[in-house]
């Protein structure tokens, strides 16, 4: 059976959202202004996580220090970061995928692979169906999105990234070379900015130059791996399946932004444990254990340090992950360069694991571990600033979670 796979992507999400919100509350659309989400304008921190079509023009850059977009635009408007807003419409735009396809993946908060296979007694016409489905999203749900259309997820995804907004676009194997081997190396899906740079040094400027490259090159120049990964995404072979299975984290991340820099470390211990009691609890909620812990900081020189360790033996408990945290950061930072970041890791995931138990530490263990039962219970039924610590600081920056299941994050590198 021919495949044919759909990849659906919200035209920028967060913003067309919180536009949709406020049209309907009688306010402006703030997609038909120079605005964006993300960061504070009188503390100018924090960065872009999406603009309006009337900021680019601007020149604003998703990613980029609200500083700098504010340089570009003075009167810009910036509305704040509403994930619960995010969680509502993600669900709204997963459910209208999965009328139209009997398997769906959202493979982000705003990205959907529909897998269209043996519909065509259903859906003969698939490019009229996507454009039916485009239109459904925006006259029923009220926001736009770009859909393309392909045999393959790679260059699915690649197609909806083409024109945007409020389009639908093809990029079957016999279009790769017109349609996307002329594009620059570093718009092929996966290639980050540093791997993009390491290319083009080497005169690999498009995607059609690295498609062409022996893979053997290629392997020597990004290593086997990675080398034969991009070479069959250049040439659109890939393989990989749309599933409906939800993939298990493999790492659970979470970072604030601080809204000023840190100089003690009694401060970033208290901004550490918060993130620490926050990452451990999405920890425990996936049945899950950590068996290595990493800390990363910024400092004012915007340089990302890190150090991580691994322990005896998997844990989930909040108090034995902050005394590690607490650790690794006095190992890490001397108090000299101030912070502007810190984040937290747990990795080295484990599930449904046996535990040796040690006689002299378990009595304390289980009264932590009831502890931390007891506070995820109330937060669940409650909220999660329902309850907190006693040790607990809010730093009031903006967190930022990136673990798979929670809010998921675009970009791969």
């Amino acid at each position: 059976m021919k495949r044919l796979i759909f990849h659906v992507d919200v035209n920028s999400a967060f913003l067309s959202w919180e536009a949709v919100k406020r049209v309907k509350e009688g306010g402006e659309d703030i997609r038909l202004i120079p605005s964006i989400i993300g960061g504070d304008r009188e503390s100018r921190r924090g960065v872009v996580l999406a603009k309006s079509v009337p900021a680019k023009k601007f020149g604003i850059k998703t990613g980029e220090p609200v500083a700098a977009a504010l340089r570009k635009c003075p009167n810009l408007y910036i509305a704040d970061v509403d994930h619960d807003l995010y969680d509502v419409c993600s669900e709204a735009f997963a459910s209208m995928c999965k009328k139209y396809a009997p398997v769906t993946e959202q493979f982000s908060v705003d990205e959907c692979f529909l897998d269209m296979s043996g519909t065509s007694l259903i859906y003969p016409d698939p490019i009229a169906t996507a454009y039916e489905l485009k239109n459904r999203m925006r006259d029923e749900l009220g926001f736009t999105v770009n859909i393309g259309i392909s045999d393959c997820k790679v260059l699915a995804k690649m197609a909806s990234d083409f024109e945007k907004p409020d389009k639908v676009h093809t990029l079957f194997r016999n279009e790769i070379e017109e349609k996307m081997w002329p594009l620059p190396v570093g718009d092929l899906f996966t290639v980050g900015a540093a791997t993009a740079a390491r290319l083009t040094g080497v005169n690999i400027k498009t995607i059609g130059d690295l498609a062409r490259t022996d893979i053997s090159v290629l392997r020597s120049i990004l290593g086997d791996k990675m080398g034969e990964h991009l070479y069959r995404y250049a040439n659109g072979i890939d393989e990989s399946e749309v599933s409906s299975e939800p993939e298990q984290a493999k790492c659970y991340n979470i970072s604030t932004t601080l809204p000023h820099d840190i100089t003690e470390l009694y401060e970033a211990e208290k901004v550490l444990f918060e993130l620490t009691d926050s990452v451990s609890s999405r920890l425990r909620q996936d049945g899950a254990k950590t068996a290595c812990v990493s800390v990363t900081i910024r400092g004012n020189d915007f340089k990302d340090r890190s150090h991580q360790r691994k322990l005896a033996e998997p844990t989930d408990i909040t108090l034995e992950i902050f005394e590690v945290t607490k650790s690794l950061i006095k190992e890490l930072w001397k108090g000299k360069l101030p912070l502007r970041l810190i984040g937290v890791s747990l990795m080295g995931i484990t599930r449904d694991e046996p535990i040796q138990l040690d006689l002299f530490t378990d009595v304390k263990r289980e009264k932590e571990r009831m502890v931390d039962k007891t506070l995820d219970s109330i937060r669940e039924r409650f909220g999660t600033a329902s309850i907190m610590r006693a040790a607990s600081y809010r730093s009031g920056g903006k967190d930022e979670d990136n673990t798979p299941g929670s809010h998921r994050k675009k970009k791969l590198e």
